[in-house]
């Protein structure tokens, strides 16, 4: 599996229709659960998209999660990790330290159910700050 999605219920629902798996994160503790689990075990090269202990045991400690109720079966071959802005407002400075790690799985925000987090900026807000040039 190549994404796999931390967030909302409605929206894992949303996912999964379109072939996504994900897991429902409904709190800050459930965030910093759900995220060390799908990133512990990487060897840290931006080649490797297989967690460590797959590669050496043969089977991933994600998949077989039974305090997850399995909902971490095929996260082993994620390589892109998408999430609501929320969760990476719980996650914090751990998700800062993930993404300039040059690590698999990559982190993508998306705005929740309820829209945009007052106070971030859009792509095309940081884009504008960069170039300078407001269209």
């Amino acid at each position: 599996m190549d994404y796999f999605f931390l967030g909302d219920p409605e929206l894992v629902t949303a996912f999964r229709f379109v072939g996504i798996s994900g897991f429902p994160v409904l709190s800050a503790a459930d965030a910093r659960d759900a995220f060390r689990r799908m990133t512990e075990g990487y060897d840290g090269t931006a080649a490797a998209v297989l967690p460590v202990a797959m590669a050496n045991a043969g089977a991933s400690a994600i998949a077989g999660e039974k305090t997850m109720g399995g909902a971490f079966a095929g996260a082993e071959f994620c390589r892109v990790l998408v999430m609501t802005e929320e969760v990476a407002d719980w996650l914090g400075d751990s998700l800062i330290e993930w993404q300039l790690s040059n690590r698999y799985p990559l982190v993508v925000e998306v705005p929740g159910l309820m829209g945009r987090l007052p106070g971030r900026k859009t792509l095309v807000d940081s884009i504008r700050e960069a170039i300078g040039i407001h269209v």
